[in-house]
């Protein structure tokens, strides 16, 4: 399943967004600013800016898509910009060790393990310096951007992606897996973002209590659906068209849906989470259109 058009103006948006927000490569120190763009501006798709605009519009019925600044913009960049650390830290030698990302050399192959940290560190820092720019949210009330930074604090620390991150080290090279372990793992190391993108374009498109509710529930479905997807894509993927090596969960010896519930079990719950994920954006009639594409989206990954 192809993106669309709709889907491809988002991503290009994001990016111009990106290149004003982030500091040029020749900004000094250079050093860190290359490394910095060099895995912001590396290939991906997007999804998760997606996922915030298409919940911003579903909720408040304005287009943010070619608008010079919309009002879910710099949320949806700051996303991006934390989904970027995430995956540079991801790839160093003390945690997966991944040579290779989006097709291309990890940063700290391409920069150093020491420049690779600081870059991860500098665009962490930067998104929560865009997530409580009120001149950047033009609009929006004061108490909703303070809302926002910090709900999205929440999902990336220590309870949310990084705790993911922590139990998913320390589970490596386990002789008991726990399916119960095995799901915390996925719906914070990768299912917190991705339901916090979905949560955080409903706040800023002024959803209700139902609204944020139906919104949170859809977006933590889709995130383990797409955590559970990469497990099965580890397996069965091919290396060219994903951009990285596959295999690196047997090498590394994780815990993953096919090796504890095996590969047909796994196929099923994803579609089955993909088919619930879809259901809980009822309320929203054809505005919610462009989410159940995203989340059809994220099962034709393989399925």
């Amino acid at each position: 399943m192809p993106l669309t058009k709709y889907f491809e103006t988002i991503a290009q948006q994001t990016e111009t967004w990106l290149d004003q927000l982030v500091p040029q490569e020749d900004a000094y120190p250079p050093s860190i600013h290359q490394a910095m763009r060099y895995s912001l501006f590396a290939g991906g798709k997007r999804m998760r800016p997606m996922l915030a605009v298409a919940a911003f519009e579903a909720v408040s019925g304005q287009k943010a898509v070619g608008t010079e600044r919309g009002a879910v913009m710099p949320f949806a960049a700051a996303l991006e910009i934390i989904h970027t650390y995430t995956l540079i830290h991801d790839d160093l030698p003390a945690l997966d060790d991944d040579e290779l990302r989006r097709g291309k050399p990890t940063c700290h192959v391409r920069f150093g393990e020491d420049m690779a940290i600081l870059a991860g560190d500098a665009l962490l820092t930067l998104a929560f310096r865009i997530l409580t720019d009120l001149q950047l949210f033009k609009g929006i009330p004061a108490q909703t951007v303070c809302d926002l930074a910090r709900e999205t604090a929440e999902a990336i620390g220590s309870l949310g992606t990084i705790g993911g991150q922590v139990v998913d080290l320390e589970y490596e090279n386990t002789t008991d897996p726990d399916p119960a372990i095995l799901e915390y793992i996925h719906t914070h190391k990768t299912g917190k973002l991705i339901a916090m993108a979905v949560r955080g374009g409903g706040m800023l498109g002024g959803a209700g209590e139902d609204q944020l509710s139906s919104l949170t529930e859809y977006g933590r479905r889709v995130g383990l659906a797409f955590q559970i997807i990469d497990d099965i894509l580890d397996v069965e993927g091919d290396e060219k068209l994903l951009g990285k090596r596959t295999g690196s969960d047997k090498r590394m010896d994780k815990m993953t849906y096919p090796s504890v519930s095996g590969m047909k079990a796994s196929k099923e719950k994803a579609v089955d989470l993909i088919d619930k994920a879809i259901g809980d954006l009822e309320m929203f009639a054809e505005r919610a259109g462009p989410l159940s594409d995203l989340a059809r989206y994220v099962a034709a990954r393989t399925l």
